[in-house]
């Protein structure tokens, strides 16, 4: 984000932070969403701090910036039934903002278990063949996911699943391979290190009620394949 921000002033550009799965994290101790001009949160449930449905928010310290998002969010209005712009009807409703209140109180401690369960990971899969997440000192992050890399993912993916392990993998596709940017004239071969990232990545079991119990079972499981391999 340094260098980013620095970028930023030269050009005199507007930097918006997708913070969508970052909350409470920190960078060099400041808060993620507080680096740029503005920043998006995502409260879909299945985030950090997860809503009862679909919902977000922006934050912003920059009072056009928060004038402007303000009247977006409500139809474009200054002021009721008076359109200074084209808007959208994104108001967040009541009763996700009422579960978000309850669960602001426990994202830290949550943030703090999954920082935990990725350091138990992390330590009972070294020698294991995966190429693991890392993090530089100056940054906190929450993980939302811990995401593994192995060449062989749809063999070890194949092999947790009979094992009784659910894993994921966000995201298969890249970008510039989406059917829907193919306008852009990007093909297969144009970024091949974010290709074989997108072919490789694995992603671990990882929320905070998370056991030590259930770490050891995933990464035992992991083990044995390598074993078997």
């Amino acid at each position: 984000m340094d260098v980013v921000m620095a970028v930023a002033r030269r050009h005199h550009l507007v930097v918006i932070e997708d913070a969508c799965q970052a909350h409470g994290a920190r960078y060099k101790g400041r808060r993620a969403g507080s680096l740029g001009h503005a920043a998006a949160f995502s409260f879909y449930p299945a985030k950090n701090l997860g809503a009862y449905g679909d919902g977000g928010i922006v934050v912003t310290s920059d009072e056009r910036t928060n004038t402007t998002i303000r009247m977006l969010r409500d139809y474009g209005q200054q002021k009721k039934y008076h359109h200074t712009m084209q808007g959208f009807n994104r108001r967040l409703d009541t009763l996700q903002a009422a579960v978000l209140r309850v669960k602001l109180k426990h994202l830290d401690g949550w943030n703090a278990a999954r920082r935990h369960h990725a350091e138990q990971y992390s330590q009972l899969l070294v020698g294991s063949g995966l190429v693991l997440p890392k993090v530089p000192l100056h940054a906190e992050p929450v993980w939302h996911l811990y995401v593994v890399r192995s060449p062989e993912r749809e063999h070890l993916q194949s092999h947790l699943t009979t094992c009784g392990v659910s894993t994921g993998i966000h995201y298969p596709v890249p970008i510039h391979l989406q059917e829907a940017y193919q306008n852009l004239g990007y093909h297969m071969g144009d970024f091949p290190v974010t290709e074989q990232y997108a072919a490789e990545i694995l992603s671990l079991p990882m929320y905070p009620e998370l056991t030590d119990s259930a770490i050891r079972r995933v990464t035992g499981a992991i083990g044995m394949y390598q074993q078997a391999a």
